[in-house]
Parts: C-alpha cells; sequence; structure tokens
C-alpha cells in the first residue's frame, strides 16, 4: 500500500484530532430504488448498502433526476445513515429542485478495509534521521482509536500534548500493524502554530 501524505498544521495547546478511513481497492455497487426530491435528499437502495456513517459514495446512472450523478473521480458524497439500512441521507444535497428519479443507478463505494486484529503507532520527530520521538501516539495510550463498526482511524492529541511541543516544523507518519504485516498509512509534515491565548 502507498502511504497518503499530508500535511498538518498544529496548534499549540489546543486538541489536534484527525479521522481517517481506509478504503480497498475492491468497488462495491448497490442498485437503487428511489431518490426523494427532499432537502436533505435520501437515496435508498434494493438492499442494504452497509456504508459505514461519513463513507464517501457515489451516486451513478440514475435516471431521470441526473443532477445527483457523480461526475469526475473526485465527485463524491458522505453518507449519513438514516435507521433502515437501504437508506442513506446525503446531508449536503437538496433535491427539492431536482428532476424526479425514474430508474436505474447505483450507489457505488469502495469498500471499507476491516480494522480487527490491527492496531496503530505514530511517531513526530524533527526530522525523518533525528533520533529523538518528540512524541508517539498509539492504540495503546489511547491517542490513537481504531473503530470498526464505523471503520474509522481516529488520532487526538489533547491540549496538554500540544502545549509542550517546542518544534517550529517537524515529520511525521502513521503505521497500522498485525503482528508482523505493517502498512504504512499516512506521513507528512507538522508546523506548529504558537498559542498566543494561553
Amino acid at each position: 500500500m502507498q502511504p497518503a501524505k499530508i500535511n498538518y498544521k498544529i496548534y499549540q495547546g489546543s486538541t489536534f484530532q484527525e479521522t481517517f478511513r481506509w478504503e480497498s481497492e475492491t468497488k462495491v455497487y448497490v442498485p437503487l430504488s428511489s431518490i426523494a426530491k427532499s432537502a436533505p435528499c435520501v437515496v435508498t437502495t434494493t438492499t442494504p448498502h452497509n456504508l459505514p456513517v461519513g463513507w464517501r459514495f457515489r451516486v451513478v446512472g440514475a435516471g431521470g433526476m441526473k443532477e445527483i450523478n457523480s461526475v469526475g473521480d473526485d465527485a463524491y458524497y458522505l453518507s449519513t445513515l438514516t435507521p433502515t439500512t437501504t437508506t442513506v441521507e446525503i446531508n449536503q444535497v437538496n433535491s427539492l429542485a431536482y428532476t424526479t428519479y425514474t430508474s436505474g443507478g447505483v450507489v457505488e463505494f469502495n469498500q471499507p478495509v476491516p480494522l480487527t486484529g490491527y492496531a496503530a503507532r505514530m511517531q513526530i520527530r524533527e526530522a525523518v534521521d533525528s533520533p529523538t520521538v518528540i512524541h508517539e501516539a498509539t492504540t495503546q495510550n489511547s491517542q490513537i482509536i481504531l473503530d470498526n463498526t464505523n471503520k474509522t482511524i481516529q488520532i487526538t492529541l489533547l491540549a496538554n500534548v500540544t502545549q509542550a511541543f517546542t518544534f517550529s516544523t517537524a515529520v511525521y507518519s502513521l503505521e497500522l500493524y498485525n503482528g508482523f504485516n505493517v502498512i504504512p498509512f499516512i506521513y507528512g509534515n507538522l508546523t506548529l502554530v504558537q498559542e498566543v491565548t494561553r
């Protein structure tokens, strides 16, 4: 797996929190049965879609309501589950003025990778070759939480942790591991924004 490079600013003395999702390359296609003209828009599938909350997905090939169809590789919606597993609420879409849905189409998304059995670790250093670890977040110290139900990887560095940071810039990387199977997940540069209100 090729890790993603993501650079961040950390605000000294403030909580730093980021949530990630691990998508496989396998596509899932769930046929549509209806799309409501509503705000927010509600999409209904013919079978349970099993989309986790906040998972990105596309609507492709819907007849009639062509405005809802995703165009381009980056045109994704974020799922918000309603009580039944065959409906998806698209909070960022108001479809009241859209053309009426007629038939066809699918909800398309990348299948989530199960997080069961994995743990995670992240280190911050001033440079890649620095022998000194500025900070380490792990699933063991609860600064990284792996949620297999929602398929999320959440990093939380509380204010008392970031308060102690004194670097101007640093580097970090996060790995997922299961025994000897180590997956480099994300890496990048960190910039510390010094605290004014303290």
